[in-house]
């Protein structure tokens, strides 16, 4: 079995030595794209420019107004410029909604993004601040993340790389995708981002370069983001592809960073002639082929991928230009709790419990504690997915059906066989559909998804098969379930033949009833004894077991053996 990750190797760009290896672990999302992996550069127009130089003239001349009007009022030193892309509310109440991303990208993260982003769009919140501070998480997770990021129309979306004594300064892998998906990008100095590249881990722990259709499928997500929402497309590439060689070249004296397609292509298009229409220079590799990109947040600004800097979050309310109604959410004891529950080792405990609790129900009398901690804990399972959204009326129905088909083979059909099999394979079915958003896989990371969520009912369901053969043979020596069940049940479940020693005598036998009058006393087959069921004799029903043999329902029995509080009878017809 499998699971498609990533490995971070970031890259600070700038020196000689651009190269920096940071071995990491992370799962990330990957998702196929229509959008085409040819990166289009805009180039503006002398009119344009021309339209663009007199924007900010205006918008320059009116700051300098405003900036000495302060400074002859003696008034306030004049405050940091909001960006002039953003179209800044009046700041009335929940004009600003910090959300915290930080830590491991897990199914509890997108739920909480999810209520505390409705919670903000309720309050009319003009900006949504994500607060990201990750090296990377789960492939599903990060993908709805992303997904429910770009269906926002209502405000602004803004990712904030923070640098504080309390977080790590990265937005790598996972954390450079949901960046990307946001509209506008701020860092603080001393942040990076990037270095996201898909790689297959085995169950040892063995890290290998995933398939060319995987990284073609984050190449194009991270593509169709960066095209989505302005962001440079050689950047996005060269985040996620080792085949993506990124260039930091001078278009008419701008800035840029290019992949060497595009640089080719430039200077071929535009720089023939006496008279080149575009001047192209090439002045450093960025990203060699080969090697991950990871931008520093000086380097994210310089190349247009960060917007500006914000170091703190009163330099961030500032570029943004919100006055009040700001908003910081934080992950509650809930949510801690809820990703606690569905991990991968706390899902395999509690379908372990859950199936051994419904075991110990059919076969015990009544309804009681086992039957209770069954409901519980399989609420617990499917009630846990459906707040991630995971489970639906498909998986409840599914494990219904399981159950009834136990039910049915233990109570009617002799043996255990097609219906006993179905019952714990749709219960199978069943956890693992709760334990993810899809039901046929299409992607290569929802197979190593699939494959991972498997092994986790798979040995759960194992586990749980041999504690009940255990306490099948072992019942009658475990004190613990005679607080649970009858006695009788307990100890005619025992299966082989009892030694002297283990005959309760003394203070041991008070409380257990005399069998010894019922030997080589005939009756009937209650129920199937498989080898143990219920007989009755005189009219009277007792718990018994077959002589190392099944008795079917009705059958003539007659008791050959009592030992100790076990009754043990033979098929008089056979």
């Amino acid at each position: 079995m499998s699971t498609s990750r990533l490995v971070a190797e970031g890259e600070r760009v700038g020196g000689p030595a651009r190269s920096r290896n940071l071995a990491m672990n992370l799962t990330f999302p990957v998702k196929s794209s229509k959008i085409g992996e040819n990166v289009k550069v805009c180039l503006l127009g002398k009119g344009k420019i021309m339209e663009l130089v007199k924007k900010l003239g205006r918008f320059g001349f009116r700051a300098a107004c405003l900036a000495w009007f302060f400074w002859v009022a003696g008034l306030a030193p004049v405050p940091a410029q909001a960006d002039p892309g953003l179209e800044v509310s009046a700041g009335g109440p929940g004009s600003l909604w910090i959300i915290p991303i930080r830590g491991d990208i897990e199914p509890s993260m997108a739920a909480f993004v999810r209520r505390e982003v409705r919670k903000a769009l309720a309050e009319k919140a003009a900006f949504i601040v994500f607060e990201i501070d990750t090296f990377g998480g789960r492939v599903d997770s990060a993908l709805q993340i992303t997904s429910f990021i770009t269906s926002i129309k209502q405000a602004q979306t803004v990712a904030w790389v923070r640098n504080s004594g309390e977080s790590m300064g990265v937005s790598w892998s996972a954390g450079a995708l949901i960046a990307l998906s946001c509209s506008r990008i701020y860092m603080a100095r001393g942040t990076s981002i990037g270095a996201a590249a898909p790689v297959t881990v085995g169950a040892d722990g063995a890290a290998d370069a995933a398939g060319e259709k995987t990284v073609a499928a984050v190449r194009s997500q991270m593509a169709a983001l960066a095209e989505r929402n302005g962001h440079p497309l050689g950047i996005a590439l060269a985040m996620v592809d080792l085949d993506v060689e990124l260039w930091e070249v001078r278009v008419n004296g701008e800035v840029k960073a290019l992949t060497l397609a595009e640089v080719e292509r430039l200077e071929q298009e535009y720089s023939g002639g006496e008279e080149p229409s575009l001047m192209v220079e090439r002045v450093s590799v960025i990203s060699p082929q080969g090697k991950l990109l990871s931008l520093t947040a000086g380097e994210a600004n310089r190349f247009g991928l960060a917007r500006g800097f914000a170091d703190d979050r009163d330099s961030l309310v500032a570029v943004l230009g919100v006055g009040e109604g700001i908003i910081e959410s934080a992950p509650s004891a809930a949510d801690g709790l809820l990703s606690f529950l569905t991990s991968a080792p706390v899902q395999a405990v509690l379908i372990i419990l859950g199936i051994v609790m419904l075991f110990l129900e059919i076969q015990t009398p009544g309804f009681g504690i086992p039957g209770v901690t069954a409901i519980i804990v399989f609420i617990t399972v499917f009630g846990s997915g459906a707040l991630l959204g995971r489970v639906e009326s498909l998986e409840i129905i599914l494990f219904l059906l399981g159950i009834g088909l136990l039910s049915v083979e233990i109570f009617i059909l002799p043996g255990f066989g097609i219906a006993g099999i179905s019952g714990l394979v749709l219960i199978g079915i069943s956890l693992v559909f709760s334990m993810q958003d899809f039901v046929i896989p299409r992607f290569d990371w929802e197979w190593d998804l699939l494959g991972r969520n498997a092994v986790v009912v798979s040995v759960g369901l194992l586990a749980a098969i041999t504690g009940i053969a255990v306490i099948a043979l072992l019942g009658p020596r475990i004190k613990i379930f005679d607080r649970l069940t009858l006695k009788a049940r307990i100890t005619g479940t025992a299966g082989g033949p009892l030694r002297s020693e283990d005959v309760p005598s003394g203070e041991e036998a008070e409380g257990l009833e005399d069998y010894r009058s019922l030997a080589g006393k005939t009756g009937i087959a209650a129920t199937t004894l498989r080898p143990s069921g219920k007989v009755e004799i005189e009219g009277r029903l007792y718990m018994a077991e077959g002589d190392g043999v099944f008795i079917e329902q009705g059958s003539p029995v007659e008791v050959i053996r009592i030992q100790g509080n076990r009754i043990v009878v033979r098929d008089i017809a056979s």
